[in-house]
């Protein structure tokens, strides 16, 4: 396992649309074995293969709690090739952030509940309806696999402003 670098934003590859996955092969299974070293040092919940500069729709998450220890257990998910089937028209609001987007959360409105269809790891598809936190965060990584960032859900201002931040923040570190 390696820890690999995570795009930021304005980085352009962000906006790439993800391909499918063929095959599970080895190489697969070592970037998954990667984006969850990635997500878990970040820390964060949730990375699409596009946020490690790898095109393919593929996510990690785990969306485990602490327990009364205070230990989290962790529960590490694999969404290869996910889509969205069917979402409700009920609505919830989370405060939402991004890997790609580091220190920077605003609340989105998103289906309440969804219907998701994935491969696993072992070629085997999955039919599953999300709602809650797993709801919001299978709706964010899969916009990443479309080049979707969660701040093109906010209003054209506030959208603006984070970009004008980002891109000047990329410039310095260019200079």
């Amino acid at each position: 396992m390696a820890l690999r670098d995570i795009i930021i934003l304005p980085d352009k590859q962000l906006r790439l649309v993800s391909k499918p996955i063929e095959k599970v092969t080895a190489e697969i299974r070592k970037l998954v074995d990667d984006m969850f070293e990635t997500m878990y040092a970040a820390p964060g919940i949730g990375l699409a293969a596009i946020q490690v500069a790898q095109p393919l729709r593929l996510i990690t998450m785990d969306l485990a709690k602490r327990d009364e220890n205070g230990e989290t257990r962790q529960q590490p998910r694999v969404f290869i090739n996910p889509e969205i089937l069917s979402a409700s028209e009920d609505v919830s609001i989370y405060e939402e952030g991004c890997l790609s987007i580091p220190e920077y959360y605003e609340e989105v409105e998103r289906p309440a509940k969804v219907r998701v269809r994935f491969t696993d790891l072992d070629g085997n598809v999955h039919e599953e309806d999300a709602e809650g936190l797993f709801a919001t965060c299978i709706q964010h990584e899969i916009d990443h696999l479309n080049g979707v960032l969660f701040i093109d859900h906010l209003s054209k201002l506030k959208r603006d402003r984070v970009l004008k931040k980002f891109t000047k923040a990329a410039k310095r570190e260019a200079e």
